[in-house]
């Protein structure tokens, strides 16, 4: 099974990167009223943070991000179970077979994947920024009549600058937040 297939399969609902109980059940191979019988038979081992039920609103929006046409030829009648990365590592005490543990193995490899991704491109944006503005300065320190530089140090000076305001703003985009689907309480 490709990495890419089972990333295609997170979803992020509730602020949370979450998995479904039928893309689970398909991954472990097995039908995904058994997978949802062995966590109801285990419910003590799921708590909200580890699993949570759509509501109609989301199960709604979700069944629209999925593109399904007619929800009840896909088995799609019940809202399904979301099951958090946490969720996800113990669904493997719960479905013991060996499919079920190296499929939770990929799975959670590639949690960590897209946490340190996301991780890694902060650092990144950071240095970028950083090491523009260093630029920025040692120019300014050379050339402090703006009028002395050549016409491509000039380019090449506004090119930084315009580099520094869409790093300002890249960061503004990827901070905005997304449109929450679920319950939004009147506290927030």
């Amino acid at each position: 099974m490709e990495l890419q297939e089972i990333q295609n399969k997170i979803y992020t609902i509730r602020d949370k990167r979450v998995m479904v109980d039928r893309d689970l059940a398909e991954l472990y191979g097995v039908e995904t009223r058994v997978l949802n019988q062995a966590v109801k038979r285990n419910i003590e081992r799921f708590p909200s943070d580890f699993m949570f039920q759509l509501s109609d609103d989301e199960f709604g929006y979700w069944k629209s991000q999925i593109v399904i046409s007619n929800a009840q030829n896909m088995g799609l009648r019940k809202k399904p179970f979301a099951f958090t990365e946490l969720g996800v590592a113990m669904l493997s005490s719960v479905l013991k077979s060996k499919t079920a543990i190296e499929v939770n193995m990929r799975i959670m490899r590639i949690f960590v994947k897209i946490r340190q991704t996301v991780e890694n491109n902060t650092i990144i944006h950071s240095k970028l920024q950083a090491d523009l503005n260093e630029l920025k300065e040692y120019i300014n320190e050379v050339f402090t009549d703006y009028n002395d530089i050549n016409e491509d140090t000039r380019i090449q000076f506004e090119l930084i600058n315009q580099s520094l305001v869409e790093l300002q703003d890249s960061k503004k985009i990827n901070r905005k937040p997304m449109k929450r689907i679920g319950y939004i309480s009147d506290e927030e």
